[in-house]
């Protein structure tokens, strides 16, 4: 049986563009897997699930513009909305020479509604999309108060600053924020030193790209929401049963408007693959008849 093998690189994607990306390989490649991370994440959320997936698996995974070690060009020149996202997600497969009919998006969080934006204009983009944890429609009082801040000006710059000031507290307790005691889990000290890199990473932060996102979050949403008859790539909901920020209601809706498979995590918060990366692997697993 062969071992993994794991390559981190950057890969161009446009002028202002450049990817850092992280390419997971074991054995000769039958099935296809990218990973699409959501806020404050980075590429070392997956690093343990990637090899994992088992003989026969290639493993996708990048920062998206503003995470990480990825570009972050100024918003006059990219908009930082889902829909340019899904542009860059579109792109990235395309100069991956990923084989679509091979694969599977996982997408969580901020990473979600590109991977659907996406998928409305090219059904055939993936075999499956897992999505789960995030906000494909307008539903303010479905998310946590600070979210619903940012998606509307004046409240969109107090929350900013204060994600920006706020930095240390939200690195260190972000991921198991409302979970009980007994299910507050770590990250590894790899991962943890990485997002405080990538927190800075030139003249803007992961605080002022989600931020920027935001800005345009209501209108790609409404978008996406109207040309939902459209979306025939197929699709499977995963939701954290005690996600703190975006609710469970919003993957019951979604799901149900979608005719697409909702599993609820028990004791689950907003960030499964980081809680129960195992249950993770199971569920890509499945999505291939593994």
């Amino acid at each position: 049986m062969s071992k993994p093998t794991t390559t981190i690189d950057a890969l161009r994607i446009d002028d202002e563009i450049t990817l850092r990306r992280m390419v997971v390989r074991n054995g000769p490649p039958t099935r296809t897997v990218l990973f699409l991370h959501g806020f404050p994440e980075t590429i070392y959320a997956w690093q343990n699930i990637a090899p994992a997936l088992g003989e026969g698996y290639e493993a996708h995974a990048f920062d998206w513009p503003g995470y990480g070690l990825s570009s972050r060009p100024p918003v006059d020149k990219f908009s930082y909305a889902p829909v340019e996202y899904a542009r860059v997600l579109k792109a990235y497969i395309e100069k991956s020479g990923i084989d679509t009919a091979t694969l599977t998006i996982y997408a969580t969080d901020i990473g979600a509604l590109p991977a659907l934006l996406l998928a409305l204009e090219e059904p055939d983009i993936a075999r499956t999309i897992i999505v789960g944890d995030f906000a494909p429609f307008d539903r303010p009082a479905y998310m946590y108060e600070s979210l619903q801040g940012l998606k509307s000006q004046p409240s969109a710059e107090h929350v900013r600053a204060a994600l920006n000031k706020n930095r240390d507290e939200i690195l260190a307790n972000t991921f198991t924020r409302g979970l009980p005691e007994e299910a507050k889990f770590t990250i590894s000290p790899e991962f943890q030193q990485d997002l405080a890199k990538g927190w800075n990473h030139g003249t803007m932060t992961a605080a002022d790209a989600f931020h920027h996102y935001y800005a345009h979050f209501t209108r790609d949403q409404q978008y996406f929401e109207s040309n939902l008859a459209r979306l025939k790539t197929p699709v499977k909901v995963v939701w954290g049963e005690k996600d703190l920020y975006i609710r469970k209601d919003m993957g019951e809706e979604f799901a149900q408007k979608t005719h697409s498979t909702l599993e609820i995590l028990p004791g689950i918060g907003h960030y499964p693959h980081l809680q129960d990366p195992a249950h993770v692997v199971a569920q890509i697993r499945a999505s291939f008849g593994d």
